[in-house]
């Protein structure tokens, strides 16, 4: 009776951490990326690194939010932290509000 709950227990922990570990393999791409700049601080805004970063992130969030609610966005009019504040108003509107609306409100580069 003991054997048989030691057994029960041994594999549903074994099912779990097979099911974690299949869940992290899923990740994407683009995600280590940007986490290579992460916790690094900046000179300036023209420093290589920060550009470098910044671009990456804009690549990474145009992905994301083209997948999660099909908005084809531009990486070059937008900056990485314009994205992810759009991201953040995207997951807010209500669903009769046209995406235009939310995207007025930031400044476009050329």
């Amino acid at each position: 009776m003991k054997l048989k709950w030691i057994l029960s227990i041994f594999i549903i922990l074994l099912w779990v951490s097979g099911t974690t570990s299949s869940a992290h393999a899923k990740g994407d791409g683009m995600l280590p990326q940007v986490l290579v700049h992460a916790g690094k601080s900046y000179k300036a805004m023209e420093d290589p690194e920060y550009i470098s970063y910044d671009l990456a992130l804009r690549d990474y969030l145009v992905k994301r939010i083209s997948k999660r609610f099909g908005v084809g966005l531009d990486p070059k009019t937008f900056s990485g932290f314009d994205l992810l504040e759009i991201e953040a108003l995207f997951k807010c509107k209500k669903s009769d509000e046209p995406f235009d609306t939310f995207l007025e409100r930031f400044p476009k580069r050329p």
